[in-house]
């Protein structure tokens, strides 16, 4: 793995921001940021219902998740209101120098949550929802529309149940991970054919392994949704250009991540996993085969890792 997308875990309904990164050691960690914030988590369904519900506060329901994030939005939405009206006053203010009977205005008390919620609604980083039951992503798009977000869903492991709304609303999933036990009810009904039927349906896919699945492993999830029926070039697709696309922020047409890594194309930063070229991945055999491994990585054109 040379690029990473990371952040909070989803026990909180707005856990705080993202960030992608390449995984090449740097004198400091600034040199191996992509993208940053590369967008802000929330979560629905039964995490945040757990978290909340054993400290006998609220959201403790599918309803209070819903209604509590829509609050913090409307907040961030009137956080937003105050500062455009105090930069409105201060122009006016400014313009009218002259007036020594006029008043400063002063500004807003500064909410760092609140900007950074700002940031979502003006979309300048995506709204990463962790969501594995349909209805549960349903409430996130809903949410999404109601306040013009750039929506992005984690997980979604009932996505083959609402696949072609997801597809003709051009929501990008995170699905996965695939190598992972049903340890709670909401993933009852969670397949390893989720990735390729919403592929097929015209999703955009990106799989993911999650903090409880080995990283290294990413592969052999995406091999997994080959054998269970995802096209080949689709389940490629989901683990190199599709992520480095959904990493990249709306607002900036995919400045910083997609314009930079996730495929070999000329311009880009020759980051690359390779023995031999097939199809501009390479590897030590095919990338999906258990046995593969990778004999030589480069990251920004350098040499990051040879294999013995």
């Amino acid at each position: 793995m040379t690029t990473v997308l990371t952040g909070p875990g989803s026990g909180n309904l707005i856990g705080g921001q993202w960030v992608c990164l390449k995984t090449a050691p740097k004198p400091s960690v600034e040199q191996m940021v992509l993208l940053e914030p590369a967008g802000m988590k929330m979560a629905l369904g039964e995490n945040p219902k757990r978290v909340y519900g054993e400290q006998k506060k609220a959201p403790s329901t599918r309803m209070g998740n819903a209604a509590t994030l829509r609050t913090a939005l409307v907040d961030a939405q009137n956080y937003l209101e105050k500062w455009r009206r105090y930069e409105a006053d201060l122009a006016d203010y400014q313009a009218e120098a002259e007036d020594e009977d006029a008043e400063e205005p002063k500004p807003p008390e500064r909410d760092l949550q609140l900007e950074a919620l700002g940031k979502v609604l003006r979309r300048e980083m995506k709204a990463r929802v962790h969501a594995h039951r349909a209805d549960d992503m349903l409430t996130a798009i809903r949410i999404a529309e109601e306040f013009g977000l750039d929506l992005t869903l984690e997980h979604a492991t009932e996505g083959y149940k609402i696949a072609n709304v997801l597809a003709e609303k051009g929501i990008p999933v995170t699905a996965g991970p695939i190598l992972f036990s049903r340890e709670k009810y909401e993933l009852k009904d969670m397949t390893p054919t989720n990735p390729g039927l919403m592929a097929k349906a015209g999703v955009k896919v990106a799989i993911q392994t999650d903090e409880t699945s080995a990283v290294k492993y990413l592969p052999i999830n995406a091999a997994l949704a080959v054998r269970e029926g995802m096209p080949e070039e689709e389940a490629l697709k989901a683990i190199t250009i599709n992520p480095a696309e959904a990493a990249s922020s709306h607002a900036r047409s995919g400045i910083g991540v997609a314009d930079r890594v996730g495929s070999l194309e000329v311009g880009k930063d020759a980051d690359a996993a390779s023995s031999h070229v097939r199809s501009g991945v390479v590897f030590s055999g095919h990338p999906f085969d258990y046995r593969t491994v990778a004999e030589l990585v480069l990251v920004d054109g350098q040499v990051a890792y040879k294999r013995e």
